[in-house]
């Protein structure tokens, strides 16, 4: 899990997709952060990726350094609790120009049961 969050921070965003009814969407990201040895992302509550996630909490994560590709599927879980908030912020320092914790808006997910999938010199799979 460690490798995975540290490739997603080192592409700087990667492509998150949810389930919109019976539509992908796919978005860019740019949080990654271990909490509470769960690998986790933030968001807002009142965007539509919170809502499908809610919905339907099916996951997948795209990114690529250049050189190897990574792909994620998980379950992403709502961690509504305030210091997972508080650690996220803290880790994210710009996104609290749009955010503070408990201003009932700042959603972080955790992802569990999750499939890693390394491509490049080597494909490698690391679940967590």
């Amino acid at each position: 899990m460690q490798e995975v969050c540290e490739f997603l921070k080192k592409c700087k965003f990667y492509f998150l997709g949810t389930v919109d009814g019976d539509a992908p969407q796919v978005r860019p990201f740019g949080t990654a952060h271990i909490i509470d040895d769960k690998l986790c992302f933030q968001t807002g509550k009142n965007k539509p990726v919170a809502q499908q996630i809610l919905a339907n909490p099916q996951v997948s994560i795209c990114a690529f350094d250049g050189t190897t590709w990574l792909r994620v599927n998980a379950k992403a879980l709502p961690d509504d609790r305030t210091e997972s908030q508080e650690t996220m912020l803290n880790a994210y320092p710009q996104l609290r120009n749009m955010y503070t914790v408990d201003d009932g808006n700042t959603q972080i997910f955790a992802l569990t049961a999750a499939n890693a999938t390394f491509y490049g010199s080597e494909t490698r799979v690391i679940t967590f």
